[in-house]
């Protein structure tokens, strides 16, 4: 039986990127909405830093969804995307 010896070059960035978008995408289709609970969890900032910073923000407040004094909840793809538009205006 012979033996190959086989070499390999691999760009590891371009691994790196490839595995954080699939990620990334399959995270996106397992979360429909997250709770600022969530939030704290994903963004690694702290619930009084999303409150001043995103939760206040016109545009998050007209995502988000709350029934009368109960727990709010704000799409994931949306308030994603609306939390990035805030932070590019920091």
């Amino acid at each position: 039986m012979a033996i190959t010896n086989v070499k390999l070059d691999v760009d590891t960035k371009e691994v790196k990127d490839y595995i954080v978008r699939k990620l990334e995408k399959n995270f996106d289709e397992l979360l429909f909405t997250w709770d600022l609970d969530e939030m704290v969890k994903r963004t690694c900032m702290s619930k009084s830093f999303l409150e001043k910073e995103f939760l206040q923000d016109p545009r998050m407040k007209l995502i988000e969804r709350r029934k009368e004094k109960g727990k709010r909840f704000w799409f994931f793809s949306e308030s994603i995307e609306v939390m990035k538009e805030i932070m590019n205006e920091w």
